[in-house]
């Protein structure tokens, strides 16, 4: 480490300890009042607002997209993004932590903030909505939010401590059927059964899995069934997700899945029809020398990667980061949660993104972010090759 970055460095965990008590509020403030998928109109308002008061250029409604945006301090050559989520799950909340992802990334846009004019960076911090199925940073990329960045950071919550995960890309889609009604007793025959296709449509799927190659995979939920046992459903619709390991992988899936749907309809004599609810994510490829400054940074927190050290296999998930990835050298870390053997997406860890370890995830991942973010601008290697625009994979 340089003179010039270790000073930084002191004055960054400064600004985050003597923000924390506004960093916990934000985050239990996020939690408390979860907001969904391009709803997220009081975590953004609310998020915008700290980095506003502490001097930050804000552009609310960023990109078109009213619950984004994107602050700016600094301005230095080297453009470090911050990537801050704070969209919650339909049902069970903050199940997946994104209130600590929001006040995590706010603490270490602060402190990249207060040191910027020293070591050099323009700090961006990017609010990103609808994480969870939306989008969001797929939009914002296509919309321009991350031009001229050299480098795009975030940490995720998560039951261990792990320096990435096995990264799907996904695909999200509803499907109806729409058939016709009729009395199930007197004249069942008069119907068109979209329950029956959507259940031709989940046995097929089901079949198809055993031939499915390792890392795809194809799950989903009815959203609305019909309504009445003594009538033919006329209208049936389901949520489902298309994943693999990488976006060839999706795109050779996805004929095979609409096969499936195209056979309930075939089967019962349903229309069927596909609805895009998001662009596709892509899977991640992270940044090798950002993601081992990180490692070291998060280490000398009394983080420890015990997991990988031990070469455990890499859990699997699927984000939009993934797209960022792909145009700007990225990380996502996952930062441990204490949860008592729950994980991401149960009500359980929902209750565990509140307390004295997710708290010590929003001190923690603040720090490591933003000695992250100075090591990109105090390495002369790293910060050359930022610069370059070349990703270490």
């Amino acid at each position: 480490m340089t003179a010039a970055g270790a000073a930084a460095k002191e004055a960054a965990r400064q600004v985050v300890e003597s923000r924390l008590a506004d960093l916990l509020e934000l985050s239990r403030a996020v939690h408390d009042h979860p907001e969904t998928c391009f709803e997220e109109t009081q975590a953004a308002r609310w998020t915008a607002n700290r980095l506003a008061d502490a001097g930050f250029d804000v552009e609310e409604g960023a990109c078109d997209l009213p619950t984004a945006f994107v602050a700016t301090a600094g301005r230095g050559p080297l453009v470090v993004a911050i990537c801050a989520e704070y969209d919650a799950l339909p049902g069970i909340g903050h199940a997946c932590g994104h209130n600590i992802i929001d006040a995590s990334s706010v603490g270490a846009g602060l402190a990249l903030a207060a040191v910027a004019d020293e070591i050099g960076v323009t700090v961006r911090v990017v609010g990103t909505p609808a994480e969870e199925g939306g989008g969001g940073k797929v939009l914002l990329l296509e919309r321009g939010a991350f031009d001229g960045a050299h480098a795009a950071l975030m940490v995720h919550p998560w039951p261990s401590e792990r320096l990435e995960a096995s990264c799907l890309a996904v695909s999200h889609f509803d499907v109806h059927y729409h058939g016709r009604t009729a009395h199930a007793s007197a004249a069942p025959w008069e119907g068109i059964n979209a329950g029956d296709a959507m259940t031709v449509a989940q046995v097929a799927i089901g079949l198809l899995r055993q031939q499915l190659r390792p890392g795809d995979q194809v799950h989903g939920v009815v959203r609305d069934g019909g309504q009445a046992a003594n009538v033919i459903p006329a209208e049936v619709t389901g949520r489902f997700m298309c994943r693999s390991r990488t976006l060839a992988g999706l795109e050779a899936l996805e004929p095979r899945v609409r096969a499936c749907f195209e056979a309930g309809a075939l089967a019962t004599g349903a229309a069927v029809e596909r609805q895009e609810l998001s662009p596709v994510y892509s899977h991640m490829e992270s940044d090798g020398g950002l993601l081992a400054a990180y490692r070291a940074n998060a280490e000398s927190l009394g983080r420890r990667f015990d997991d990988d050290d031990r070469g455990l296999p890499l859990p699997t998930l699927s984000t939009d980061m993934a797209n960022v990835s792909l145009a700007v050298p990225a990380i996502h870390p996952l930062i441990r949660v204490e949860s008592n053997g729950a994980v991401n997406h149960q009500p359980e860890f929902a209750a565990a993104c509140l307390g004295p370890s997710a708290d010590a995830a929003v001190h923690d991942g603040a720090l490591a972010l933003a000695f992250t973010g100075i090591d990109a601008a105090t390495d002369p290697a790293l910060r050359d090759r930022l610069l370059a625009g070349r990703p270490a994979r």
